[in-house]
């Protein structure tokens, strides 16, 4: 193998994306769309199950925009890792084509084959659609009132190590290298939706997350343009903290209180959110936005947990963090009263009178009881 070639075509590619970056067009203005379509993907393992149960819950709390022809929904199949890896792709060209007649998406999780798997090695599906649709910001809110944490995490999705998971390069059987991309203008346009945010949302720190002193090439970039970018903001108070000190203060009981909104690249908002959903309940209980100018995706943080299916156990498997995904999602699309109420009902039913507890097996509640209760306090 020309290992140089490779390289070199790894660098003309991601110049290539950077130049597409700078003509990205406006985002969208939902409130000028004649119709909204908004397409669920079920996924696999637990994701139909419980992608299912929020789609139930969002078809209901729109009926009337439905009726009047505002929003339609579609259902969007194929996107299992049984079909992704007969077609050798992470998203069979047919699906890719359906995903992209739509304006916004509700997603089970999906499956990611690891090395050594029975399935084919493709990528995974949500790296895929990321890139596919340029949803370039994932935003993850984690709210615990009782703890103080109110966080919301801005995590740039479309550069850092995953954006070049599967080209790697085996080099000998001693040797694996893989590749790590961050760029002026992907980090420019994660920091500035992250310091909007906070503007509009009365926030008054952001916390940028890396570890520039020990890779200071590309989290050193990272942490330069957040900052460059923070400057702008100067009502904004500012703080950089290292990804490992981090994961312990979210721990810290007097330290975590103060942050508010955090700003990371790939993997390191990965790993973060993971476990600051573990003070929320879990990562079952949290949803996250995936934005772009164009499209948007929300979706569950787990995995599809294939053990729940074999076991028969995917009725009982958790669907809160797919409905709360639906409410950023409505959010999102500008029926803020109605995201406002299935927020609340979703912290009633899982937070505080625990009708329903999940468990994950049959001496807990099933997925569709817990959407049949959060309906309930929908509707008042």
């Amino acid at each position: 193998m020309n290992y140089t070639h490779a390289f070199e075509q790894i660098i003309e590619q991601q110049l290539a994306r950077i130049e597409k970056i700078k003509k990205s067009s406006e985002p969208v203005d939902y409130g000028k769309l004649e119709k909204i379509v908004i397409g669920i993907i079920g996924g696999d393992g637990i994701g139909p199950v419980i992608t299912e149960q929020a789609g139930r819950v969002l078809k209901e709390i729109l009926s009337e925009e439905v009726s009047a022809g505002k929003v339609e929904f579609r259902r969007i199949d194929g996107c299992t890792i049984e079909n992704r890896a007969a077609s050798g792709k992470a998203i069979p060209d047919d699906v890719l084509e359906e995903i992209k007649k739509c304006n916004v998406l509700l997603k089970g999780p999906t499956t990611t084959p690891r090395k050594g798997d029975k399935w084919a090695n493709v990528e995974s599906a949500n790296v895929a659609m990321r890139k596919e649709l340029d949803l370039f910001a994932n935003v993850r809110p984690v709210k615990v009132p009782e703890l103080g944490i109110d966080w919301t995490f801005f995590r740039e999705n479309t550069e850092c190590l995953y954006a070049m998971g599967s080209q790697g390069i085996n080099v000998t059987d001693d040797l694996a290298v893989d590749f790590r991309i961050i760029t002026t203008p992907g980090t420019e346009r994660i920091a500035r939706l992250a310091y909007e945010y906070a503007k509009k949302n009365g926030k008054k720190r952001v916390t940028i997350v890396t570890k520039a002193n020990v890779v200071k090439a590309t989290d050193g970039k990272f942490l330069d343009i957040c900052k460059a970018v923070a400057a702008e903001y100067p009502e904004i108070e500012t703080d950089d903290w290292y990804i490992d000190i981090m994961t312990a203060k979210l721990l810290d009981e007097k330290r975590r209180k103060q942050f508010e909104v955090m700003i990371l690249p790939n993997l390191y908002g990965d790993i973060l959110t993971d476990e600051a959903a573990e003070l929320q309940g879990g990562v079952g209980t949290a949803g996250s936005a995936n934005l772009g100018t164009r499209y948007a995706m929300f979706e569950a943080i787990h995995g599809s947990a294939p053990r729940m299916v074999e076991e028969g156990r995917a009725a009982y498997a958790d669907p809160s963090s797919v409905i709360r995904a639906g409410a950023m999602l409505l959010s999102h699309i500008g029926y803020q009263s109605y995201a406002d109420k299935l927020f609340d009902a979703i912290e009633q039913c899982t937070m505080k009178d625990g009708k329903h507890v999940i468990t994950g097996r049959p001496d807990g509640a099933t997925g569709a009881e817990l959407a049949d209760s959060i309906l309930e306090k929908v509707r008042g």
